[in-house]
């Protein structure tokens, strides 16, 4: 009876072990579940194991990427010119002197004066990585933590909107340099003069052409920024370093 009797608690022992060890072992897997498919519950190692520095680097780490990207693609003979996303236009305002000379079959003038302000914003391109980088050092805890949980192009739109003003005072001299180099003036003064009576026409602001390159300077690099910070948060492979991959990581749905 007494054998029996030992044999009954050995057996209830083993039962209760096995629970328990199952019990933990589920609680593991939860965890481990919860890091792979970047759950942000309390037992995920993904959300629990990022810091506030880390998110905040993180998101400075890709805006860098981002903007590097951005003149890589832009700052290079074409890179505007060959681009149709980008590619500067005739300034609407300019819509009646480019038709008249069109009509007079003068189309290279207004070709050259195109393709002068996109040499211009090529050239101006990686004089902008700079004023990038300063704009990216004051992005804050809750600014990361916002654009963290934001859609796609969270932080091109933080970016824009925050350093807008101050990248475009900025840009616009290097620009003006960059037109100067690229003969925008001497272009646009020969087209307008070859337009005949229309040049008289022109208001103050159609002539301001170190703004109007500026604007699409700055359009064309958010737009590859844009694109860049996409490209990482949907996939992986473009997560090119472990604090991106932690940071984007947690972040996946």
């Amino acid at each position: 009876m007494q054998k029996n009797t030992s044999q009954i608690a050995a057996f209830w022992l083993l039962i209760c072990t096995s629970c328990l060890s199952y019990a933990g072992m589920s609680d593991y897997l939860d965890q481990w579940q919860g890091a792979v498919g970047g759950k942000t519950t309390a037992g995920s190692v993904a959300s629990g194991s990022l810091s506030n520095d880390e998110m905040v680097a993180g998101l400075k780490e890709a805006l860098g990427n981002g903007t590097q990207y951005a003149v890589n693609m832009l700052g290079k003979e074409g890179g505007f010119l060959d681009n149709a996303r980008v590619r500067i236009p005739m300034p609407d305002s300019l819509e009646m002197v480019e038709k008249s000379l069109r009509m007079l079959r003068q189309d290279r003038l207004a070709d050259e004066f195109v393709t002068s302000m996109n040499h211009a914003a090529e050239r101006a391109v990686p004089e902008a990585a700079s004023v990038f980088r300063d704009a990216i050092t004051s992005m804050s805890l809750e600014d990361a933590r916002g654009i963290l949980a934001g859609p796609d192009d969270a932080a091109t739109r933080y970016f824009r909107e925050h350093t807008g003003a101050a990248l475009t005072e900025r840009m616009r001299p290097i620009v003006a340099a960059a037109t100067a180099q690229a003969g925008v003036t001497a272009s646009y003064k020969n087209m307008v003069a070859q337009a005949g009576g229309l040049g008289s026409l022109l208001s103050k602001d159609s002539t301001d052409i170190d703004g109007y390159v500026t604007r699409k300077t700055l359009d064309g690099l958010f737009l590859m920024l844009a694109e860049e910070e996409r490209r990482i948060r949907e996939n992986p492979l473009a997560r090119t370093s472990t604090l991106l991959k932690k940071v984007f990581g947690s972040a996946t749905p």
